[in-house]
């Protein structure tokens, strides 16, 4: 029988099979070839009992992808939440889940809730600070329903992994999301203790017949430190096609005194906050220990 891995917790894997859910236990085969289940893996199950709905998990099926951060497997395409306001978005945090998801080379749109809170300048802050960032961005206000036929369209046809900060609205904006399969949803949520508010494990959950999200648990801080510096740039897209006026081979963008980087944040063609938190993340990176 093959179904899809959709929760993992305690060493209980959830496989739905045909919108029926079972609870099941990976083979000891798994352990010795270091091989772990993944949520959103495919895998193959023998069914213990029927009436209990028990299994075991006896063998994985290819992988597309295979995610380190969140631990996911068989995702398209990653979208981070912040909140225009209430919370204020950290931005440096921002940017260090976007070059997350794109050292693990997957696509991230940029989601920002609550609309609804704007007082008519945040939007424009936020799209003059992302709009050259090579990552697609929405703006949508969860408690109104504003902009989630634009949100849909992104995510139609894919399975995405959707994290964010606790606050920004995540929960009601997947509520929103998830539409008529709530029901179907909120059956197998009972059965594997989904918490109302609160995500502390990866869940994969059915927008439509071909639309899956990841919800993962929400996040405060984000390290980059497996990262090093000279690399950083290339993940500021908006900095590329002024490094060629940098006077000096191998540019920091920091303190050397002709540098098209900096030139451009000058005159505004870069956006300060973005070059902003290059800065902070260089200097991490800069007084890292090396082993």
């Amino acid at each position: 029988m093959q179904g899809k891995i959709v929760k993992g917790i305690a060493g209980f894997y959830y496989v739905n099979v045909d919108g029926i859910l079972y609870e099941c236990k990976a083979k000891g085969v798994f352990r010795k070839d270091h091989r772990k289940p993944l949520v959103g893996d495919d895998v193959l199950l023998e069914v213990l009992d029927e009436e209990k709905k028990t299994g075991n998990v006896t063998e994985l099926l290819p992988r597309k992808s295979e995610l380190i951060r969140p631990a996911v497997a068989n995702v398209d395409q990653g979208m981070v939440i912040f909140a225009m306001t209430s919370p204020s978005p950290n931005l440096n945090l921002l940017d260090r889940f976007l070059i997350m998801m794109d050292r693990q080379k997957l696509p991230c749109l940029i989601c920002f809730n609550k609309m609804d809170l704007d007082d008519g300048k945040l939007m424009e802050t936020y799209r003059s600070a992302y709009e050259k960032s090579g990552h697609p961005l929405l703006f949508v206000s969860a408690k109104e329903g504003t902009g989630l036929k634009e949100l849909r369209a992104f995510l139609e046809g894919k399975t995405t992994t959707v994290a964010g900060p606790s606050g920004v609205g995540k929960s009601s904006l997947i509520n929103h999301l998830l539409g008529e399969m709530a029901m179907e949803t909120g059956s197998l949520s009972a059965k594997i203790d989904r918490g109302k508010h609160t995500t502390r494990h990866s869940e994969l959950l059915r927008i439509d017949q071909d639309s899956f999200i990841f919800d993962t648990p929400g996040f405060s801080s984000l390290e980059v430190m497996d990262l090093e510096k000279e690399e950083l740039a290339a993940y500021y897209e908006e900095f590329v096609p002024y490094e060629k006026f940098c006077r000096f081979g191998g540019c920091s963008h920091v303190t050397e005194p002709v540098c098209g980087i900096r030139q451009a944040v000058e005159t505004g063609e870069i956006p300060r906050i973005r070059y902003e938190n290059y800065c902070q993340l260089y200097g991490e990176l800069k007084s890292k220990r090396k082993y």
